[in-house]
C-alpha cells in the first residue's frame, strides 16, 4: 500500500492490450475483496472538466439562502434538491454539510398501487439563479455513466461472469449525484457519519488538496486523501449481496474541515433500476470459498431489491422529508 492507504488502479490499462487488461481485472477484484475502496485514474475526465464542476459547485453554494431554499428538498417527495447544513443524518446523528441531490429527470408516478420505492421517481429541483448547473451536471453524469459501465464489465469478467452480466440485469440505471459542501468548524466533527453505500458503485470526486474522507480497515479508520486526477471508488451493499460477501461494502465517514477552510465533494452513485434485483453471481470455486456471506446487521438490513435498499437509506437520512411526505412508511421496520 502507498501512503494513500488505498490501492491505485488505472482504468486506461483496460485498453492497453490483453495482458494489461487481465492484470487490471485481477487488481480490481483484489482491491474490492480486501478493501472495498480504491483510487481510479485514467478515466478520461479532463482537468478542465473537473475545474468547471468545481466552479459551478462553488457558484451554487454562494447563492443567497433564499435562492437555495427555493429548491429545498422538503418540497420534494422524491428527496431531490437542496439540503441545508444539518439537514441530513447518518445513524441518527446530524451531518455537518449542505448539498444538492440530483437524480434521473423523470415524471412522478402515481403512488396508489405502486411499490413504496416508486416514490423516489420524479423531477429534480434546479436553482433558477444558476441555470448552468443543469448543463454541467448532465455532462458530468454522462461521462461517469461510461466509466461506471466499463468498471462493471471488468468486475463481471474478474468474478467469472459474462462481461455483459451487469448490463443485462441493471435496466435503466438509478443514478444520484450529490454536490456537497462541508463547512469548516473550530472543532472538526461529523461531516458524514460512518455508513455503507446502499447501491452498487460510487465514484467520488474531491476538491484537490482537501482531505477528510476516512475508510475503515481492520477495525481502524485510515485517511483517504484526494489524489490528483483520481476518483475514490467504493462498492455498495448490492454488490456485496450479489457476490454473497466475496466483495464487501466498507464503512466510511467524513470529518469536517477546520474553520475557516471548507471542502467540496461530488459523489456519483451508479445503481440498478429501482425494481431490479441483481441475481447472485455464480463465483468460481476458488472465489466462492472466500465469500464471507452478506453482513447481518438488524439495524441495517440489506435488501436484494435495489429500490427497497434505496428507500431505506433516504427515509433514514432525511427525516423531515420522510415525515412530510411519507409518514405512512415510518415505523415499518425500514
Amino acid at each position: 500500500m502507498s501512503q494513500t492507504n488505498l490501492p491505485i488502479l488505472d482504468l486506461s490499462r483496460l485498453d492497453a492490450g490483453a495482458d494489461a487488461a487481465a492484470q487490471f481485472r485481477d487488481d480490481l477484484r483484489t482491491a474490492t475483496h480486501d478493501v472495498g475502496f480504491f483510487y481510479l485514474t485514467g478515466t478520461g475526465v479532463s482537468p478542465e472538466h473537473e475545474a468547471r464542476l468545481l466552479r459551478t459547485a462553488r457558484a451554487f453554494f454562494a447563492l443567497s439562502e433564499a435562492d437555495k431554499l427555493a429548491i429545498e428538498n422538503v418540497n420534494s417527495p422524491h428527496f431531490r434538491g437542496y439540503t441545508r447544513i444539518g439537514g441530513e443524518r447518518t445513524q441518527g446523528t446530524v451531518d455537518w454539510r449542505e448539498q444538492i441531490d440530483i437524480g434521473p429527470e423523470r415524471a412522478a408516478v402515481e403512488w396508489d398501487g405502486a411499490p413504496a420505492f416508486a416514490r423516489l421517481i420524479g423531477p429534480n429541483l434546479w436553482p433558477a439563479a444558476l441555470p448552468e448547473l443543469r448543463e454541467v451536471v448532465t455532462e458530468w453524469e454522462d461521462r461517469l455513466r461510461g466509466v461506471s459501465r466499463k468498471l462493471l464489465r471488468a468486475w463481471a469478467l474478474s468474478l467469472g461472469a459474462e462481461e455483459s452480466y451487469f448490463d443485462a440485469h441493471f435496466g435503466e440505471p438509478s443514478t444520484l449525484t450529490k454536490i456537497v459542501r462541508y463547512p469548516g468548524k473550530e472543532d472538526p466533527s461529523q461531516g458524514v457519519g460512518a455508513h455503507k453505500d446502499s447501491g452498487v458503485l460510487t465514484l467520488l470526486w474531491v476538491e484537490p488538496g482537501k482531505g477528510g474522507l476516512q475508510v475503515e480497515r481492520d477495525g481502524a479508520w485510515v485517511d483517504a486523501p484526494p489524489v490528483p486526477g483520481a476518483f475514490v471508488v467504493n462498492i455498495g451493499e448490492q454488490l456485496e449481496y450479489a457476490t454473497q460477501g466475496y466483495l464487501k461494502a466498507t464503512n466510511h465517514r467524513v470529518i469536517s474541515p477546520r474553520f475557516p477552510d471548507d471542502r467540496i465533494s461530488v459523489p456519483f452513485f451508479f445503481n440498478p433500476q429501482l425494481d431490479r434485483t441483481l441475481p447472485l453471481i455464480e463465483l468460481p470455486a476458488e472465489l466462492a470459498a472466500q465469500a464471507r456471506g452478506v453482513t447481518q446487521d438488524p439495524m441495517n438490513p440489506i435488501h436484494a431489491l435495489y429500490g427497497e435498499n434505496a428507500l431505506k437509506s433516504r427515509l433514514r437520512a432525511h427525516p423531515d422529508v420522510a415525515e412530510r411526505w411519507h409518514s405512512d412508511l415510518l415505523g415499518a421496520g425500514r
